[in-house]
């Protein structure tokens, strides 16, 4: 029976267009669930937008539009990205929805009931950039403009003092349980450089929360108290129950969101503290089950410098696709980031990867062999034959490959790069036991051992096709048309159904073709 998994990319703040660490989440996130559903599991994906809050207010008032449409705008925005990089969601949510709103307001009902929620007054600082309140004692001071020192955010954002009514969450309530959580259970949050930081920092004393706002009103309403609107980060946060259809009894709720089931939100680095400190509390009060795992995961920098608009280094993620496909940007990200840390990229490192990975080894193999199978077999699958010592190491370290790829994506810390290198060395074996064999040349002098070359050339790249499907799916597929291979024979289930003789194949045709660099500087 397949198991449910819940996969979920943080939901993008549409302030301003999609850039490429948007895409990197989004892509290493698809990736992971795309894993899943090839080994069987019963997948959810849900990415999105998230439309509330100061931010929004206030770009909008600057383009003068409404903040509606400029989420309209911007959302559809992401939702093109998406589709451009072949992100297989199964929902995409918007937290402007009015059953977000229904949502938001049942679990802020739900902490009420709790008697977790009081209303006071709010004196402190308050980042608009980052939508979050930082204590006195976490400001870090820089010098401004004409030498004025000014304070800033851990995050080096500005902070303004601000005075105003509000509700407040006893945050402080949920320190011990906080800590019981990290300390029993260690995947809860990964890596552990990550849950070491939130142990720290809960350690030192958790303070009652901020969680409403009345001095704009841009955002989801408080239940019996209108002039106030959510902190944008209960409203942000509870977009993964809204999307499995909370608070109603839904297929997808509680099907995905059970004590048993397995939930894993995918986050940047710099959102921690929201997920896995805010977010188990807030669900704690509700009365709610926790998500499985958070995973923070690290910074995309361009050339090693982290992105910012007075930089100019800042990329659209769609530019760079174009200008080097789909499948050659999502397969770099994946194997050349270390998921977890902070990763660089430029167009150079782009082109070199993929043309010596996809180019180089796994295109010109398939176009090597299949073309000699179409010129000398009559484009059919030849017989297999007797295996030799050669083809029983080459079909044996193919098996031990995948399992050794399952365990590494099971153990929570996800380290795909590592998984895809372990592929990357079965296609250079592939390559290297083509080379040996020669059937080229034994086509002269045993064309009965050429044909069982070429069968089990194609079978290696059949299984390695299938195995490479949750990193580049566009550019597999292809390669298993090429094959002949049912659609609905392509999951992990079917490595062992090796490649029949005697199939007839289609005309082979280049799937990876080399890159060059490009001329148009947008690309960098």
């Amino acid at each position: 029976m397949s198991k449910p998994f819940y996969i979920t990319t943080a939901i993008s703040y549409p302030n301003g267009p999609p850039h490429i660490g948007h895409a990197y989440e989004a892509i290493a996130t698809d990736a992971i669930a795309r894993f899943h559903r090839l080994s069987g599991d019963d997948v959810r994906f849900q990415t999105g937008t998230d439309e509330h809050g100061l931010k929004m207010a206030q770009t909008a008032s600057a383009k003068g539009i409404t903040p509606q449409e400029l989420a309209d705008e911007m959302a559809n925005q992401f939702i093109v990205m998406c589709d451009k990089l072949n992100i297989s969601y199964d929902r995409f949510i918007r937290t402007t929805e009015a059953e977000h709103h229904i949502a938001s307001q049942a679990i802020w009902q739900a902490m009420a009931d709790n008697d977790d929620l009081y209303l006071d007054k709010y004196e402190g600082w308050y980042s608009v950039r980052d939508e979050a309140y930082y204590d006195e004692s976490e400001l870090i001071e820089a010098e401004g403009e004409g030498g004025a020192k000014e304070k800033l955010s851990p995050q080096g954002t500005p902070v303004e003092w601000t005075v105003e009514e509000s509700w407040f969450f006893r945050l402080s309530k949920y320190q011990d349980a906080l800590l019981k959580l990290y300390r029993e259970n260690p995947e809860f949050l990964k890596p552990d450089s990550r849950r070491n930081e939130m142990i720290k920092f809960v350690e030192g004393g958790l303070k009652d929360l901020s969680i409403s706002r009345t001095s704009f009103d841009w955002g989801v309403k408080v239940p019996g108290n209108e002039n106030h609107v959510m902190y944008v980060w209960i409203d942000a946060l509870t977009n993964y129950l809204t999307g499995l259809g909370y608070p109603r009894n839904t297929e997808c709720y509680p099907k995905y969101w059970s004590n048993d089931s397995n939930v894993t939100h995918i986050i940047g680095k710099d959102i921690v503290r929201f997920h896995t400190v805010y977010w188990p509390a807030f669900l704690m009060s509700a009365n709610l089950p926790l998500p499985k795992q958070v995973f923070g995961h690290g910074f995309l920098l361009n050339r090693g410098l982290k992105m910012s608009k007075s930089l100019g280094n800042v990329v659209d993620p769609i530019a760079l696709a174009e200008a080097f496909g789909v499948d050659q940007l999502r397969y770099f990200l994946l194997s050349e980031v270390i998921f977890g840390k902070d990763g660089s990229y430029s167009a150079e490192m782009i082109v070199t990867k993929t043309n010596a990975d996809l180019a180089n080894n796994f295109g010109n193999l398939a176009q090597r062999s299949l073309s000699m199978i179409a010129k000398n077999c009559d484009g059919k699958v030849p017989e297999a034959g007797l295996k030799t010592e050669a083809e029983e190491q080459l079909m044996s370290d193919l098996k031990d490959c995948f399992t050794n790829v399952s365990s590494a994506m099971a153990n929570g810390e996800y380290p795909i790069h590592t998984a895809i290198d372990m592929l990357r060395e079965r296609l250079s074996a592939t390559n290297q036991y083509f080379a040996d064999q020669a059937p080229w040349a034994l086509r002269k002098t045993d064309p009965a051992r050429a044909d069982r070359v070429l069968y089990y050339t194609a079978e290696s790249i059949r299984q390695l096709a299938i195995m490479l499907r949750w990193v580049i799916p566009e550019s597999c597929d292809k390669m298993l048309d090429l094959l002949a291979q049912d659609h609905d024979k392509r999951d992990f289930e079917h490595l062992d159904h090796a490649i029949i003789s005697g199939l007839s194949l289609p005309a082979p045709s280049g799937i990876f073709p080399r890159l060059d660099m490009p001329q148009d500087e947008g690309a960098e």
